[in-house]
């Protein structure tokens, strides 16, 4: 099938909200830039599948006013009494880096107001009853660590119920924060529970590669480039059996996702020998700090795309993005 500009519109047509206002809006013309990039037996085939995930994968800014709307009246929260509950609730602001916390709790100013009455700055004023961290999204798990692990070990009370809301959420990631967090709040001997919210929630745990959400290869490719980058890796990869779309059901099919993952893993390679500005932990599918092959998640919002995406989704000058990055 030969690709036609219907094509292309629509898949610039997903996320035409991406990073809106820094950059030129997306359409057809940019799709075929970036596509024009991997070879031409793989285009057609790639265009469909891309478009096909990122229907699911790409969260728009209405999704997230959306879910942060509901989460202000969410009854499990609560307890079904918003009012009270966001009276006595403080939200962090602990970002070392970027400015995705402050951006979300603005985000979280209108609905509150129009639930409660209270601005974000008016919550938990008092002596706070619980505490929320949002943020984008939970990936390796680093960044929340990070962030958190910090607090614990300074300002947080004695004992605490910290809400973790995000848009998406990698069972992987959770796994690596929850354990660490509560490790170091035991270390301090602060006794601090945490709950999870989130839009969505992927399986990338290499215990359940199997049924992974995130790009796993089930084999290297025939590609001498690629060969001599696995060499250099401390351990040799674990590779995804095939036969599964994953939990999420987020891929059409086992061949289309085969594709994605082999043609993301070749350029990836090739990316990374093309440019200098690379630290070790930029793997070919996404950033991990693990020697792998990468993290490999397709997530993207509105409002940047993660470096744990493959880095043909965002990797800059001499290659040319479908999600041009912004960095801290």
């Amino acid at each position: 099938m030969a690709i036609t500009q219907q094509m292309l519109d629509d898949l610039a047509a997903i996320f035409p909200d991406y990073r809106e206002g820094e950059i030129t809006k997306p359409d057809g013309a940019h799709i075929k830039k970036w596509l024009s990039q991997f070879d031409a037996a793989v285009q057609e085939p790639l265009l469909s599948e891309m478009s096909h995930i990122l229907k699911q994968t790409y969260i728009p800014k209405t999704q997230v006013e959306s879910f942060l709307a509901n989460l202000v009246a969410n009854e499990k929260l609560t307890g079904g009494d918003p009012k009270k509950f966001w009276k006595d609730a403080k939200f962090l602001d602990l970002q070392k880096r970027g400015s995705s916390q402050r951006e979300l709790m603005k985000m979280t100013e209108a609905p509150l107001k129009a639930q409660t009455g209270y601005g974000v700055a008016d919550c938990g004023k008092n002596t706070p009853a619980c505490f929320i961290y949002l943020d984008d999204g939970l990936f390796s798990g680093n960044t929340i660590l990070g962030n958190l692990r910090d607090w614990l070990k300074g300002a947080a009370p004695s004992q605490a119920l910290v809400h973790v809301v995000v848009m998406a959420l990698h069972r992987g990631g959770q796994f690596y924060a929850r354990t660490e967090l509560e490790k170091t709040a035991s270390q301090v001997g602060k006794k601090i529970e945490f709950k999870w919210w989130r839009i969505v929630e992927l399986e990338d745990r290499k215990t359940y590669i199997k049924d992974s959400d995130v790009l796993r290869p089930t084999k290297i490719p025939e590609d001498q480039p690629t060969k001599d980058y696995v060499k250099t890796l401390k351990f040799s990869p674990t590779l995804r059996p095939a036969g599964s779309l994953g939990t999420a059901k987020f891929f059409s099919s086992e061949e289309a996702r085969e594709l994605l993952e082999q043609q993301f893993l070749l350029k990836g390679v090739y990316i990374r020998t093309q440019s200098g500005n690379f630290n070790e932990y930029a793997r070919p599918l996404g950033n991990m700090v693990l020697s792998t092959l990468g993290f490999g998640s397709t997530i993207v919002t509105f409002r940047n795309c993660p470096n744990n995406a493959p880095l043909a989704f965002w990797a800059g000058s001499p290659w040319y993005p479908l999600f041009p990055r912004k960095t801290n």
